[in-house]
């Protein structure tokens, strides 16, 4: 076959992707196999793939290619969530267009509006994730609104509703005014803004006199039920018992005592609006405080405000200014900076608010989900995020878990004419548990009984995910939930690990009895080279799509890769990708290189060593590599792999190994470099699928059966490692890189050949790599000698000493100076050294093999150091 000159991936990732789907490489489905499973963090079925998306599943596709390669059952299950409020927004914009208001609409009518956007949109971020090469079994694919997983939500909450951990109640709950709806603590991001400080002045009720309040909530006023000051504060003694006028409404409040007000932050007045101000509500409750709420869902001023009614709260703000400084009521306005709140979905302001709402009991579900991560069942990676954790859990609030919204699953709550209500999952379950209240209610009808208008907060479903997938509550024994459940791995982000990790590890121990899966790795947030997290409105964040069409979705994985710690936040830039895709170009022409040999099966093999060595490498690497994977340490895995390939195979054996040009290799070595680039690939295909098993199907590897595939071939064992022989090469390799510099800074031709002498003073013999020496070095003569050859140039490997006379006579003062430099390095790195070895701290926690390494740093410093002042001392003579 014609092979090209650089790797083409576009055409090997669809064609391969198609052949993994269908030979059902992805399928899984119980056996005698041990199992592996990911469940996949289900996308918002309103998204597009984004640089998140992209690390996030790089890395499970990783650990689940990898499983699959050590012979597990692998199974990564896929799917999206319905996301309510950002669904119900694009729907109510695609109606908008279309000229229909949703309130014209009954919720039967938007719902089939919804589910039309679904099936139109819903999927293509998962088709998005087949670009990747993502290999999840796709015939798996859920969403939280299918019937199954519906029924899954319903059945919990009235599961949890009978066990008394569900109740309604009025409480304070942040309001999104632009969804129209309560969310959740954790849905809410805090954003430093710049405000204005108002201070307003309160006339004291029968006198002439004022108090002052600084707010940034003007608009509020009229929501005022006290002025607080605190007890302690003399400046404010003349007011005990004192009443104050709210300016514009006239309205008497009461002027109250509590050392809750910080005396010295802004005038020591507080104005106490319970409605509108979670502290503030608290204080009311504890003074027997009125609530007046003087604002409309949709942020807008109601007529308990009695000006300005209709009007949005900010543009209230703006007009009330003008109005107080009018009535001489303004003292003045600065400027302020501090924490708001915003809708996570909408970016909307959020609103304290006085709501009727579901909530969840969550003090007895979390003390078991705690009690999984602290004792270990549960790993977090990294282990810092574990204190996080902690603190969450044990200040854990109830989940208000209702939602003024239409898409989800509508809460099973049931009211009677009377105002009672029941708890069931159809109109006719409900009907027969309400004729069970009273007997008055016995002639009541299916149509007598109201459902509840909200649904439940999507996380009250995604929650349940890692047993919904797998139909755990439809059929608790079923063979899939026995199988799979618990999963092995989550892949998710930090900003997640309490309302969606947390509280599936809670339903696990409560629907399960089990644990939901058993580490929790945890990436970064994905940020640009200046440290910016990426954004649409920064326009900073590429277009995954894009990237994978430049520079493969080989390269991408590798380039995400390459910069992701677990855990830490990584700076993204596309040169990392270009890495990627020079490392599938840096294969490919190792590949080319090895199929362009002729064999000749007469001649001897003369690279015993090289291959030894590299078999020794290959053998040390791997267990670095399933080291790096058991501590999750991907990126180390990939790196480690990399240079093995790169360097060790690429730039080192390859050329210790290949023949002269044009010249025949023999059959021996051909056939074990062979044998090591099939092994590389089959490290390699985890994180490089598509080349991987482009080249596994090339005939340099023989002919290959339908299913003989690298997506499924096992991964190579660990194999001896000659220890001594790996640290002799690493000095050959130093040999042959000095005498590389020497010709670069005399600028010899590397055509030209060179002769080497040795002064010995280690255990290296040499000699045994004097072929490898004069392949790689182009050296004719490879002689020990005892003493110093003089007018030749000289460098040190490791306390041996080499030289390479010279024709031209050598400049002393140029070689005083080099030797001076390599001196100065050397008193640095000793110093260095002796740091650490003098540090009780290090001494005292370092494990032996690495005090025993700084111990033959400073050794072999001293070795060099000598040999260096010695070749001094005989230069000033």
């Amino acid at each position: 076959m014609s092979i090209s000159k650089t790797y083409q991936p576009k055409e090997a990732e669809d064609k391969w992707y198609s052949y993994w789907l269908q030979h059902n490489f992805f399928r899984s489905v119980p056996d005698e196999r041990e199992p592996y499973t990911i469940v996949m963090p289900p996308p918002n079925v309103t998204g597009v793939l984004h640089m998140g998306h992209m690390l996030n599943n790089t890395i499970q596709d990783v650990l689940i290619r990898r499983a699959r390669m050590q012979g597990k059952n692998a199974c990564w299950v896929p799917g999206t969530d319905h996301a309510s409020i950002a669904t119900e927004a694009k729907v109510v914009a695609m109606l908008k267009e279309r000229g229909i208001a949703k309130k014209d609409l009954s919720r039967e009518e938007f719902l089939s509006y919804a589910w039309e956007w679904k099936e139109k949109y819903g999927g293509i971020i998962l088709d998005q994730l087949k670009k990747l090469g993502a290999s999840c079994d796709w015939d798996r694919t859920r969403f939280t609104m299918d019937e199954e997983l519906s029924d899954a939500v319903i059945e919990t909450f009235i599961h949890l509703y009978k066990k008394g951990s569900i109740y309604r109640g009025v409480r304070m709950v942040n309001w999104d005014p632009q969804g129209k709806t309560a969310v959740s603590d954790e849905e809410v991001i805090r954003k430093e803004v710049n405000q204005k400080l108002y201070y307003i002045k309160y006339q004291i009720s029968g006198e002439s006199s004022y108090l002052t309040v600084a707010t940034t909530r003007p608009e509020t006023i009229m929501a005022d039920a006290a002025i607080c000051i605190n007890p302690n504060d003399e400046r404010y003694f003349h007011l005990h018992g004192k009443k104050a006028i709210i300016p514009l409404i006239n309205r008497e409040i009461p002027i109250i005592l509590d050392e809750y007000v910080t005396m010295d932050f802004g005038t020591g007045c507080l104005k106490v609006t319970p409605a509108h101000d979670l502290n503030d509500y608290e204080l009311g409750i504890k003074h027997n405080l009125p609530v007046i709420d003087i604002l409309n869902d949709d942020g807008t001023l109601n007529e308990k405000a009695q000006i300005l009614i209709g009007v949005d709260r900010f543009v209230a703000r703006k007009k009330i200014a003008p109005l107080l400084e009018e009535a001489g009521s303004l003292e003045k306005v600065e400027d302020y900076k501090s924490q708001i709140g915003f809708s996570e979905r909408t970016d909307a302001v959020i609103e304290p608010k006085l709501s009727m709402q579901w909530f969840c009991k969550m003090d007895q579900l979390a003390k078991p989900a705690l009690d999984y991560v602290l004792d270990g069942d549960i790993k977090l990676i990294p282990e810092k995020f574990t204190n996080t954790y902690r603190h969450w859990m044990e200040n854990v609030k109830d989940w208000c878990i209702s939602r003024q919204l239409w898409w989800g699953q509508q809460i099973p709550a049931w009211y009677l004419p009377n105002g009672q209500y029941v708890i069931a999952k159809t109109n006719e379950e409900a009907l027969e548990e309400a004729k069970k209240l009273s007997p008055d209610n016995g002639n009541l009808t299916a149509a007598d009984l109201i459902q509840d208008e909200d649904v439940l907060d999507t996380w009250f479903s995604s929650w349940l995910w890692p047993i919904s997938v797998f139909d755990g509550f439809k059929d608790p024994e079923n063979a899939d939930i026995n199988y799979y459940y618990p999963t092995n791995d989550l892949v998710t982000a930090p900003e997640i690990l309490f309302f969606w990790v947390a509280r599936m590890i809670m339903a696990g121990h409560e629907f399960r009895g089990k644990l939901p899966f058993q580490n929790v790795y945890l990436t970064g947030i994905v940020r640009d080279k200046l440290g910016r997290k990426m954004s649409k409105s920064l326009g900073n964040s590429p277009d995954p799509i894009e990237l994978i069409e430049k520079f493969g979705a080989d390269g991408v994985r590798v380039g995400m890769l390459l910069c992701s710690p677990a855990g830490n936040d990584l700076m993204f830039d596309e040169s990392y990708c270009e890495q990627g895709r020079n490392f599938a170009n840096k294969i490919w022409n190792a590949f080319k290189l090895i199929k362009g040999w002729e064999i000749d099966e007469n001649l001897s093999n003369p690279n015993k060593i090289a291959i030894e060595w590299f078999d020794s490498r290959f053998n040390q690497a791997l267990t670095e590599i399933e080291d790096n994977f058991k501590q999750y340490r991907l990126s180390e895995a990939l790196m480690a792999t990399y240079k093995l390939v790169w360097d060790d195979y690429c730039a080192w054996y390859l050329e210790m190994i290949k023949p002269v040009y044009q010249q025949p290799i023999d059959k021996e070595t051909y056939i074990v470099t062979v044998s090591f680039f099939e092994n590389i690939l089959r490290i390699l295909h985890p994180f490089m699928p598509f080349i991987t098993e482009e080249l596994w199907h090339d005939e340099l590897f023989g002919e290959r059966s339908e299913r003989d595939c690298c997506i499924v071939a096992q991964l190579p064992k660990n194999g001896e490692i000659n220890t001594h022989l790996l640290a002799a090469t690493e000095s050959i390799k130093q040999v042959v890189t000095q005498i590389r510099n020497v010709r670069n800074s005399k600028q010899i031709s590397p055509k030209e050949t060179l002769q080497l002498a040795v002064k010995p003073s280690g255990s290296i013999n040499y000699t045994t790599y004097g072929s490898i020496i004069s392949k790689l070095g182009n050296v004719t003569e490879l002689t020990t000698v005892e003493d110093k050859i003089s007018g030749a140039i000289s460098f040190m490997v490791g306390t041996d000493e080499f030289f390479i006379p010279m024709d031209e006579t050598i400049d002393p003062a140029v070689e005083r100076e080099r030797l001076k430099k390599e001196k100065e390095y050397l008193d640095g790195f000793l110093r260095s050294v002796n740091t650490k070895l003098s540090n009780e701290r290090f001494m005292s926690n370092a494990k032996p093999d690495i005090i025993d390494n700084e111990l033959k740093k400073k050794a072999d410093a001293e070795a060099k150091l000598k040999i260096i002042e010695e070749n001094l001392t005989a230069l000033a003579c």
